[in-house]
C-alpha cells in the first residue's frame, strides 16, 4: 500500500505589483503587528497633545485667576503681548545662553574624561563609577547640593578652597551657579556617549597612523574627532533638548533671581501662571516655547539622523 504525497497548492496567477494596493488580510496583518503599541499611542495622546490642546484654547483668552469673570476670547493678542514683552526676550536669551553653555561645557569636559577613561589604567572601573555617579543623582537633590554645600558664601566648600573666601556665588553670579550644577550632572552623560564612540573606534586605523609616524594630536584631529562627530552631535541634541526644560535647577539654586537674571523660559511662564495667574498670557508663552523647540528639535535631529546613516552606509 503506497500513500501519495499532495503537493501544497500554489496561487494562481502572477505575484502582484509593487505599486498595487494591498489586500484586505495584508491590511489586518499589519493592524495586528500596531495592535501593541495602541495603548502606549493612546496614553501619549492623552497625557500629551489634549492638554496642548487645551493650553492654545487658553492661550486665545484673557483670563486672571483674581479677576473673576474676566476670562473672554481675545484671539492672538496674547501673542503679540509675548513678542513685544522686554523681559519674555530677556529670559529667551538666558534660555539660550544656560541651554548652550551648559552643553558646550559638559560636551568639552565628557569628551577629556572619556579620553582619560579610554586608556588603561589601574582602578579605571572606580573611576568610571565615580565619575557617572553624579548623573544619577535626582536634578532636585544636586541643586540642593550645590546651594548648601558648594555654593554657600559662609560654609561653602568653593569658598574654602578658594583660601576662606566670602563670595556670594548665587546672589553675584546666579547664571553661572545654575550653569555649574547643569554642567556637573550632565558632564557624565557627555563623558559616557563619547567613550562608546571611542570604544567603538576600529583600533588598526590608530595603529597604521602610529606607523606612519603621526603624534597624539595628529591622530586625534584627524581620526578620533571625525569618527567621533555624529556622537558629539547626538550628545549636543539631547543634552539640549533636555536642558532647554530646565526648571528645578532654576527653582531650587536661584528662583530666578536676582529680578529675572537667571530665570529661563519653563520658570518664567511659571511665574507668570502661578504667581502671576495670568492663564492667558502664560498659555501663549507655553504654545510660543513648545512650537520653537519642536522646530529646532526636528532639524537637529534630522542633522543626526543623516549623520548616522551617513556613517552606516559608509561602514
Amino acid at each position: 500500500m503506497t500513500t501519495t504525497l499532495e503537493r501544497p497548492a500554489t496561487p494562481s496567477g502572477p505575484p502582484p505589483a509593487p505599486g498595487a494596493p494591498r489586500t484586505r488580510s495584508a491590511r489586518s496583518e499589519g493592524w495586528v503587528r500596531r495592535a501593541p503599541l495602541l495603548p502606549a499611542l493612546v496614553f501619549t495622546i492623552v497625557v500629551t497633545q489634549i492638554p496642548f490642546l487645551l493650553t492654545i484654547y487658553y492661550s486665545l483668552q484673557s483670563w486672571n485667576l483674581v479677576r473673576p469673570g474676566s476670562q473672554h476670547f481675545v484671539w492672538f493678542e496674547n501673542y503679540v503681548s509675548v513678542f513685544a514683552d522686554s523681559q519674555f526676550r530677556g529670559v529667551a536669551l538666558n534660555t539660550i545662553i544656560m541651554t548652550l553653555g551648559s552643553v558646550i561645557i559638559a560636551v568639552i569636559l565628557g569628551l577629556l574624561l572619556a579620553l582619560l577613561l579610554n586608556r588603561h589604567f589601574i582602578g579605571r572601573g572606580v573611576v568610571r563609577t565615580l565619575l557617572v555617579t553624579p548623573f544619577l543623582i535626582t536634578p532636585v537633590a544636586a541643586a540642593l547640593l550645590w546651594k548648601t554645600t558648594l555654593l554657600d558664601p559662609t560654609y561653602g566648600l568653593i569658598n574654602f578652597v578658594l583660601g576662606g573666601q566670602t563670595i556670594d556665588w548665587v546672589s553675584e553670579y546666579p547664571l553661572a551657579s545654575v550653569m555649574a550644577a547643569l554642567v556637573w550632572q550632565w558632564t557624565p552623560f557627555m563623558m559616557l556617549l563619547l567613550l562608546a564612540g571611542l570604544q567603538s573606534m576600529p583600533g588598526d586605523q590608530v595603529e597604521a597612523a602610529r606607523v606612519d609616524g603621526a603624534g597624539a594630536w595628529a591622530i586625534f584631529t584627524e581620526l578620533t574627532l571625525p569618527h567621533l562627530r555624529r556622537f558629539l552631535e547626538l550628545g549636543i541634541v539631547l543634552g539640549a533638548i533636555y536642558l532647554v526644560n530646565t526648571f528645578d535647577a532654576v527653582y531650587m539654586i536661584t528662583q530666578g533671581g536676582p529680578g529675572t537674571a537667571s530665570a529661563n523660559l519653563p520658570f518664567y511662564i511659571y511665574q507668570r501662571a502661578f504667581l502671576g495667574f495670568d492663564i492667558g498670557q502664560s498659555a501663549a508663552m507655553g504654545v510660543v516655547v513648545v512650537v520653537l523647540t519642536i522646530i529646532v528639535a526636528t532639524f537637529a535631529l534630522r542633522l543626526v539622523f543623516r549623520s548616522f546613516g551617513a556613517a552606516g552606509s559608509e561602514s
